[in-house]
Parts: C-alpha cells; sequence; structure tokens
C-alpha cells in the first residue's frame, strides 16, 4: 500500500471511530429533511417543489460538521508536522484528505438522498438530477471546507470562522445543485448540472494547492 493510500485508509478509520464525525453528518442530514415537513406544512406539491433546494442545503450544512477535523486533529497532535517531513508533498497530503472526507461524509449523504427524496416528496423525474448533483457537487463541497479548514488551523475552535468562510465559497455549488433538481421537475434541460460540473472539477483541482499553502502558513508561522 503507497504512503498516498495509506493516508486515506488511515483518515476514513479516524472518521468512523473518533467522535463519530461521518455518522454524526449523515445523521444531521436526514434529521434536517425529516424536520422540513413540520415547519413547511403537510402540502406535498410544496414538499417537492423545494425538495431539491431542502436536500442540498442540508447536505452542504452535514458536510460542515466534520471540517474543522479535517487538519486540526493532526495539528495538536503534531502528526501534520511528521506528514510535512515525509515523502509526500503537502499537495498530496490535502488530496488524501480531501478524498477520505468524501468517501465518509459526501458518499453517504449521496446515498442516503434518494430515501430523503422520498421522504419529501421529490418528483421521479427528479431522482436521476439530485442523485447526479449531488454525486457531482459533493467533491466541491470537501474541497472549499479543506481551505477554510486549513486557513483557520492555527485558532482553537474556529469552527464558526470555518463556516463563515467557507458557506460563502459553496453557494455556486448550492444554486447550481438545486437548480439541476429543478431543471429536471420543470423538464427545461440540465444546463446547471454542467455548470456544477465545471465549479467542481475546478474546485477539486486547486483546493488541494491552496489547503497546502495555507497549512504551511500555519506550520511555519
Amino acid at each position: 500500500m503507497s504512503a498516498f493510500t495509506a493516508l486515506i485508509v488511515r483518515d476514513m478509520k479516524l472518521a468512523f471511530l473518533a467522535g463519530g464525525g461521518a455518522t454524526l453528518a449523515a445523521a444531521f442530514f436526514a434529521l434536517v429533511a425529516a424536520l422540513v415537513p413540520f415547519g413547511v406544512g403537510a402540502d406535498l406539491m410544496l414538499l417537492g417543489r423545494i425538495a431539491g433546494g431542502v436536500l442540498w442545503v442540508a447536505a452542504a450544512l452535514a458536510a460542515l460538521l466534520s471540517l474543522d477535523r479535517l487538519f486540526q486533529a493532526d495539528f495538536e497532535d503534531g502528526s501534520l508536522d511528521v506528514l510535512a517531513l515525509s515523502p509526500l508533498s503537502l499537495e498530496s497530503v490535502a488530496t488524501a484528505k480531501i478524498i477520505a472526507h468524501w468517501l465518509t461524509t459526501g458518499l453517504p449523504l449521496v446515498v442516503l438522498s434518494p430515501v430523503l427524496g422520498l421522504l419529501l416528496n421529490l418528483p421521479d423525474a427528479a431522482f436521476g438530477a439530485l442523485i447526479g448533483s449531488l454525486l457531482i457537487g459533493t467533491p466541491a463541497l470537501s474541497g472549499v471546507g479543506a481551505i477554510g479548514a486549513a486557513l483557520t488551523l492555527s485558532i482553537r475552535r474556529g469552527g464558526l470562522i470555518l463556516a463563515l468562510i467557507v458557506l460563502p465559497l459553496i453557494v455556486p455549488t448550492l444554486i447550481f445543485g438545486s437548480g439541476a433538481v429543478m431543471g429536471a421537475i420543470d423538464g427545461t434541460g440540465q444546463g446547471a448540472l454542467l455548470f456544477l460540473a465545471a465549479f467542481s472539477v475546478a474546485a477539486v483541482a486547486l483546493s488541494p494547492f491552496a489547503a497546502a499553502a495555507a497549512v504551511r502558513l500555519n506550520i511555519t508561522g
């Protein structure tokens, strides 16, 4: 097993074992979707119309729950200094952590989304767009979130600051993701899905370099 793969496996194990961050994100996602009908009411048509937006907002908030520990735990126990001195570049370390975060947080949200779509009376025609948009867009949440986690690395209890940094940056993901679901409901095409894919590719491609630069600044600063 390569060092890169070993780091991904290690972070995945920690996500499930240390504090239950991955399980907490999935539970939060399901809970938000379950509570929406109580607030909106029993109007099934209205629930179906807003289901895509609700699930996308819930997914974004759920992804934020575990971001503050993406680099923080390794920073506190000195593991990050060891990783910085290892043959792996910090860019590779950041990439491995982004992949591990998506596999433990983003992917479970994608798997849960059809069940929650049924709960919110999502029209049948929109299920494919919902799953596809979450599959394409959630890696961007992990990538952008990694930048925020790296920037707030040296700040104790910086979860609120992390949210303030990340939330404005993921607005395009929310707009295009929910727009793709709405487009499937209205039959207006999947232009939003293409924009989502372009944004996600750019975020995933650039985020390891930005996150690595922020980690390097915190370690040497």
